[in-house]
């Protein structure tokens, strides 16, 4: 009784949705997470013409493979505890666009970028701004019934499950929860899972990826440390039952085949985490 995605990264970005959604189905996927990243041209899907909301809610219906979530990592570039508030504007307005274009692909989760500022360093000032205008955000996420995620990243200012209680803590709002990363948490902490249980209740959501001391991304799974058997029955065990696949594509590589050994290598850590 649980749903898995797959991150839309792990398939090439030249490719329609219709054969994104079609490759993911085939692979064994419920949904594919849609991804607004910093790039200018993943940042211009929010700025998407109402026809081309419909053409990939087309597509999702009819295939099949649902939308339930957006990674939203455009506040890499645009942060909300930055000092520059030319930047806290963009990030605020990449917020606000975000949430209109989940509400009109049906999308119920957003996950934020656990970050006070990334470009620049980090001190109370730019945590405290941050806190200010996550309290702003999620206000802004209510009003659309659209929950947000804070993701655990890979810099110190909320890289444990634990770190980011405190927000949850502070703003005291359902439409703020966690979307805990366990590749970054792993590398964070000596016990991943002990981190989660800091988290029970209010994780909406996991990502799942591979991850080993020093390195974040860009592996496949097997190729890291990270004990998923033991986080997905913690998960579990909090009733957690919306989990992403998060790998990349490599160029070169046959994508619909790691995408297949992907979803086996999960599903035999989900049955044996079950059992």
């Amino acid at each position: 009784m649980y749903k898995l995605s797959v991150y839309e990264k792990a398939m090439p970005g030249h490719i329609g949705w219709k054969e994104k959604l079609t490759a993911a189905k085939e692979a064994g996927y419920d949904g594919v997470e849609l991804s607004v990243d910093e790039s200018d041209e993943r940042l211009s899907r929010l700025d998407w013409s109402a026809t081309q909301r419909l053409d990939l809610l087309r597509a999702s219906r009819e295939t099949g493979v649902r939308l339930p979530s957006l990674c939203l990592s455009g506040h890499r570039r645009y942060p909300l505890g930055s000092r520059d508030p030319e930047t806290v504007r963009r990030g605020m307005a990449i917020l606000e666009k975000a949430v209109r274009l989940a509400g009109d692909l049906g999308i119920r989760l957003i996950q934020l970028a656990g970050y006070d500022v990334y470009y620049e360093p980090s001190a109370p000032d730019t945590a405290a701004r941050f806190a200010e205008n996550l309290q702003h955000a999620v206000s802004i996420a209510a009003a659309d019934g659209v929950t947000l995620g804070l993701e655990t990243m890979e810099t110190p200012f909320m890289n444990t499950t634990k770190k980011a209680m405190t927000h949850i803590r502070r703003v005291k709002s359902p439409y703020l929860q966690l979307y805990p990363d366990i590749g970054n948490i792993t590398n964070a902490v000596p016990d991943a899972v002990r981190d989660l249980q800091s988290g029970q209740g209010h994780i909406a959501a996991a990502h799942l990826k591979e991850t080993r001391p020093g390195v974040y991304r860009d592996l496949y799974y097997g190729e890291g440390e990270v004990d998923f058997q033991a986080a997905i029955r913690e998960l579990l065990r909090q009733g957690v039952r919306l989990y992403t696949a998060e790998f990349w594509y490599r160029e070169g590589t046959d994508w619909r085949r790691e995408l297949s050994r992907a979803r086996t290598f999960l599903q035999e850590r989900f049955t044996e985490a079950e059992a």
